[in-house]
């Protein structure tokens, strides 16, 4: 058999995987590192807009990474920051640290459905969830932005704690970004979260703008990731309770 026609057999069988175009997604995004400067920008059901400046560090492989985020401005939350251990088998761990107080507090289980800091993001969504935490169905393809995609269903697997009981993503089929995410409690829509300015940065397909909206409350939030690099050197030790307290 030909080497063109094994990989030609490889995209269709492929293809018809939910599963597996997920991973595919997750093994083209990995990084040793990522860094990126972040603005906020929170509009409100009446048109209110509310800015917020963040800087995330990340390391470690999806799923089994660590990340810090640290608001920068404006000044009642600067200096605020949250650690997040992601887990392949279970729910984040998740501590916020607030200067104020001068102590860091465990962000429970049964908080994770609520914002983070006035965003339309929840503290579940700011985690990461490895591939085999998820049963997966192909509902067919569509587009999103003139873009093919596949669109994949996702439920948590039983005994997987999630506010959502289930997910619709959208993966471009030439980058296996995800272009689009909307979030089901039920059979209610919860979240749509929108992937825009799609670059490739250092052979990262990478969404620069990320758009997430609040169905109930009419409210949404504009991420804008600047300054975004892989790959830098970074420490085991800065990803810690002690590092979250500098």
């Amino acid at each position: 058999m030909s080497r063109l026609l094994v990989l030609a057999l490889s995209a269709v069988l492929l293809a018809q995987d939910p599963r597996q175009i997920v991973a595919e997604s997750q093994k083209r995004a990995r990084a040793r590192s990522q860094r990126y400067e972040g603005v906020l920008e929170v509009i409100d059901s009446g048109g209110k807009v509310t800015t917020k400046r963040w800087i995330s560090e990340r390391i470690g492989s999806f799923g089994e990474s660590k990340a810090v985020l640290r608001f920068t401005a404006p000044a009642e939350v600067k200096g605020v920051a949250l650690l997040v251990v992601n887990h392949p088998d279970r729910s984040s761990d998740q501590w916020m640290w607030t200067p104020a107080t001068g102590r860091e507090r465990r962000i429970a289980l049964q908080d994770r459905s609520t914002r983070f800091f006035g965003t339309d993001f929840s503290f579940e969504d700011l985690e990461e969830r490895d591939v085999d935490q998820f049963d997966y169905k192909l509902l067919g393809e569509e587009s999103i932005d003139g873009a093919p995609c596949w669109k994949i269903e996702y439920r948590p697997k039983r005994g997987k704690t999630s506010q959502y009981t289930s997910s619709l993503a959208w993966v471009r089929k030439d980058h296996y970004v995800a272009a689009q995410v909307e979030s089901f409690s039920q059979d209610q829509l919860v979240r749509r979260l929108k992937f825009q300015q799609i670059e490739d940065i250092q052979n990262i397909w990478t969404a620069r703008l990320l758009e997430m909206s609040d169905i109930k409350r009419k409210s949404r939030t504009v991420m804008k990731l600047e300054k975004l690099e892989y790959n830098l050197p970074m420490k085991e030790e800065d990803f810690s309770l002690a590092a979250l307290r500098r």
